[in-house]
């Protein structure tokens, strides 16, 4: 019986011609027994192909054999017989090899470097060099400490409750001193005398330049408002019978002239007709002290000695002023004090800020769509007047307090960033450039300042610019 496979001894040739038959290992050629070496040659059999090869492995088609073995000899050669060498043979050599062999000390050769990669990391490079070229850097804008220029202003009225400033799109200022109305203008810095009334009729308790900059509009103690020409310096119409007490707040929208008065009452005066009074708003107890049309002049705000906030739609005004009274859309009741202080965010429009008296101290921040108060800042003191910056979010605020005159504040932080010193009394009003950079401040010590502390527009007009860049004088007199 045969014995089973596997088991037992074969012969030796037998198993010859068993391994004889067993397939050759992997990467080994047929008829060789060596192992297979790929090939150092990096040419294609395409020869459309473009082929760069391994930059780690020689080209021996680019390699001198001849001058590779003399560089691997001559050093030995040299290292054995130093010693027997003469100068004059080793400068022959130096000189030989400058000459001839130019000096070559590399033995293989290489082919040239593969082209740079066109990938993502290129076009990312690329494009971050573009982005950092084309975005400018944001200078940094420094608060000026002290006005650049300071008027005098004597015989101006101390009464908060007033309105005595205003700054047109004509780059002039109108500021009231008792009975007389000045102009100054910053583009030259001549003063001139636009009216002068009695004193029956005197104060001067309002002033309001319309859009134009030409006609400018003017509330008196006795209630009559007078509209001027200021180019000429006409008097083109006086509106009578519209309030029963003095005339403390002007508000334009286009031809629309809205007054507040001591009676409480808000009309709408189209100043084209003779029949003026188109519209009247009633909701103030007392005396409306701040009246603001928003940007749109869609919504009116007024704000009253009766501590109250009115939002109004012109939309929904009486157009009858006998009907009497008019619903408003909103009625805030947040502030204890008079609130003279409103002013409409020019980059939100449905966003107003209003400031309230001394027994109040606070910056409340409304949204007039929804009625809610959105923000409330105590501080600390009387709040005079408010400014949106033109050009940033921020505010300036004017105050009550000697020790706190100017504050300006980061919009929505309401950190506050920067006070400005130099009055000595509380500051009334507040008005601010055509190009939003310059504001001038009306204080109680008789002195209207101008600060640029809202800094330059980087795309401005230059014919927009005021004067203010150069020095001034530190002193000078409106009268």
């Amino acid at each position: 019986m045969g014995e089973p496979p596997g088991s037992g001894s074969t012969p030796a040739a037998k198993r010859r011609r068993i391994l004889s038959r067993l397939p050759p290992p992997p990467l080994e050629e047929a008829g060789e027994g060596r192992t297979y070496m790929p090939s150092l040659s990096t040419s294609s059999r395409n020869p459309s192909a473009k082929c760069y090869g391994d930059r780690f492995i020689p080209d021996r088609s680019a390699m001198d054999m001849d001058m590779a073995y003399y560089l691997l000899t001559e050093p030995r050669k040299d290292e054995e017989n130093t010693s027997m060498v003469s100068p004059s043979k080793e400068a022959y050599r130096r000189l030989l090899a400058e000459k001839l062999l130019k000096n070559r000390t590399r033995i293989l050769s290489f082919r040239n470097k593969p082209t740079e990669p066109e990938g993502m990391l290129h076009h990312l490079f690329a494009e971050t060099l573009t982005l950092s070229q084309a975005t400018p850097v944001k200078k940094y804008r420094q608060i000026p400490q002290t006005a650049e220029r300071t008027l005098d202003a004597p015989g101006l009225v101390d009464d908060y409750y007033l309105n005595l400033l205003d700054w047109g799109s004509k780059n002039v200022v109108s500021i009231a001193l008792e009975n007389t109305m000045y102009l100054w203008n910053s583009s030259d810095s001549s003063t001139t005398e636009l009216m002068t009334v009695d004193d029956d009729s005197g104060p001067i308790t309002s002033v309001s330049w319309a859009q134009d900059g030409q006609n400018i509009a003017i509330g008196l103690n006795s209630s009559d408002i007078q509209l001027w020409d200021a180019s000429s310096n006409r008097l083109l119409r006086t509106l009578r019978g519209v309030h029963q007490s003095r005339v403390g707040s002007l508000a334009w929208n286009s031809n629309i002239l809205t007054t507040g008065a001591m009676d409480g009452n808000i009309v709408n005066n189209d100043v084209r007709i003779r029949s003026h009074v188109v519209q009247m708003y009633r909701g103030h107890g007392q005396e409306v002290c701040g009246l603001k049309w928003s940007g749109s002049g869609r919504q009116l705000a007024s704000g009253g000695n009766d501590n109250l906030v009115h939002i109004w739609d012109g939309s929904m005004a009486s157009s009858n002023p006998s009907i009497g009274h008019s619903r408003w859309l909103h009625r805030f009741r947040d502030h204890q004090s008079a609130v003279k202080a409103l002013a409409w965010c020019p980059f939100q429009s449905n966003l107003l800020a209003s400031g309230g008296g001394g027994n109040d101290r606070c910056i409340k921040f409304w949204n007039t769509h929804t009625g809610l108060c959105l923000n409330s800042v105590d501080t600390g003191s009387q709040v005079c007047a408010l400014l949106w910056n033109k050009n940033e979010k921020e505010l300036l605020s004017a105050h009550g307090s000697v020790l706190n005159p100017l504050a300006l504040w980061k919009y929505p932080s309401m950190v506050k960033f920067a006070e400005l010193n130099g009055h000595t009394s509380r500051v009334l009003c507040l008005a601010q450039s055509p190009d939003g950079c310059t504001v001038a401040s009306l204080s109680a010590d008789e002195t209207l300042r101008f600060w640029n502390i809202f800094g330059t527009p980087e795309a401005s007009n230059p014919a927009s610019k005021t004067v203010y860049t150069g020095m001034f004088n530190s002193f000078s007199h409106i009268r």
